[in-house]
């Protein structure tokens, strides 16, 4: 399907604008991989059950993302396409943040994070489908680099928020009859209020643009109902482009290790540097915190890293760009188990930021120039199943090999994630084709 017409070009400031609504969804995000472990252990879970806890995720990004993302390729409402999608998602994860921090048992823990994630995943799809629609392609990069950027200041600050308030004067060890600390009571309903008001003011600042005729004969055209959606999902995996493909093989092993980091880092820092394992344990509270300055680091680099990210993508490559950052990344998450005092958390930390702003821009800027723009929507909700189907496998397999492989040592888990980044830079090389003025995949003419 082609368009009428050229849209127009956003000026900086829009497009930071219209991404800010990255900020809140990412800033739930941040609270989720900087305390959902944590709640999970205060309420009573062994360390090997953690993956499973976490399937909300991955199911919900499996099931939701893909089925969202082909329904608003075929909405034209007078609200608009993806702007539905934006509020309702954004009002179920405001509603799972206030209430997770109130849990009082793991059965409503893990039933706040299923709204809470089905909430971000009805969210995500569509809000990276409305970037390709309003920016002409020559700004993809800078679109999706400036969502990696605010991925970065967004988790940064959620990492961050608990820390602040023991700095502020809070007792890190004051907890509720369920052992969660006020500090994360505050923290979530900061993302209640900021995941809402963000998409709010993106879509009021920078909204759709009009649907072209074209566009709605397009839709129009199409068949309508449940089934209908599937069989769409279903040809678009069949017609799947080749760049496509083989960003498959680097989404398994990536977000394998991505995941298993997220679930697993606290514990290594508690045990390399606080010398203890007991979740109850003041030193445990420390390493959340600490856990939380250092993530709340990785991810300031990667802010900044995002932008100047921009001229190398635009020069060498998304694709030979994101493959040296992962390995970058790699080297980092190997260090990080070895390291026994505090301070020298935050050298591995670089490394890991580099490689999060890359895995948050430039997979994205590939996508975005190998499908056709009608099924954009579908396309980024099945990319999104290469992200959580290698988090459905961890916490299928994780829990029989943390035992007897792992020795029950989240250290040994940290050295497996960075051995996996390598492997994700290994796949995303063969990538490195060239699109159609003869530049590597990502590349811009200047």
């Amino acid at each position: 399907m082609t368009t009428t017409g050229v849209k127009p070009r956003l000026s900086l400031v829009r497009i930071l604008e219209m991404n800010l609504g990255f900020l809140g969804l990412q800033f739930s995000f941040g609270l989720q991989q900087g305390n959902m472990t944590p709640i999970y252990s205060y309420l009573g879970a062994s360390e090997a059950a953690l993956p499973v806890l976490q399937l909300a995720g991955p199911i919900t990004g499996l099931l939701v993302q893909p089925l969202i993302g082909a329904l608003s390729d075929r909405t034209d409402s007078r609200w608009g396409r993806r702007t539905p999608y934006f509020i309702f998602g954004a009002m179920l994860c405001a509603i799972g943040l206030f209430f997770m921090p109130l849990s009082s048992s793991l059965l409503m823990a893990v039933s706040m994070l299923w709204i809470l994630d089905g909430g971000n995943n009805i969210t995500m799809e569509p809000y990276r489908a409305y970037v390709s629609d309003r920016l002409d392609e020559s700004q993809h990069q800078i679109g999706f680099l400036t969502q990696s950027a605010f991925t970065g200041l967004a988790q940064m600050l959620a990492f961050l928020t608990p820390s602040l308030l023991v700095w502020w004067g809070m007792d890190q060890d004051w907890v509720d009859a369920h052992n969660i600390p006020y500090t994360a009571r505050i923290a979530f309903m900061v993302g209640a209020f900021l995941s809402l008001t963000t998409i709010l003011w993106s879509i009021w600042r920078v909204p759709e643009l009009p649907l072209t005729p074209e566009q709605r004969a397009h839709i129009a055209a199409q068949p309508t109902g449940f089934g209908a959606t599937l069989r769409e999902i279903g040809g678009a995996i069949r017609d799947m482009p080749i760049a496509m493909r083989k960003l498959a093989l680097m989404s398994l092993f990536q977000w394998y290790a991505m995941a298993a980091y997220w679930a697993y880092v606290i514990y290594a820092i508690g045990r390399s540097v606080y010398g203890t394992d007991v979740p109850t344990s003041s030193g445990f509270h420390s390493a959340v915190l600490t856990n939380g300055e250092m993530a709340a680091f990785y991810n300031g680099v990667a802010f900044v890293a995002a932008f100047a990210m921009v001229p190398l993508a635009r020069r060498i490559g998304a694709a030979s760009l994101h493959a040296v950052c992962l390995v970058i990344a790699g080297a980092g998450m190997l260090w990080l188990p070895h390291i026994t005092e505090k301070w020298m958390l935050f050298l591995p930390a670089i490394g890991v930021g580099l490689g999060w702003a890359s895995i948050m821009g430039n997979p994205y800027v590939i996508l975005a120039g190998s499908i056709p723009a009608e099924r954009t929507g579908v396309y980024m909700g099945i990319f999104n199943m290469m992200i959580v189907i290698p988090m459905l496998l961890l916490a299928a397999t994780l829990p029989f090999y943390y035992a007897p492989l792992m020795n029950s040592d989240p250290r040994h888990v940290l050295t497996l994630c960075g051995l996996l980044m390598f492997c994700a830079a290994a796949a995303v090389w063969s990538v490195r084709e060239r699109n159609t003025q003869g530049l590597p995949v990502g590349a811009v003419a200047e």
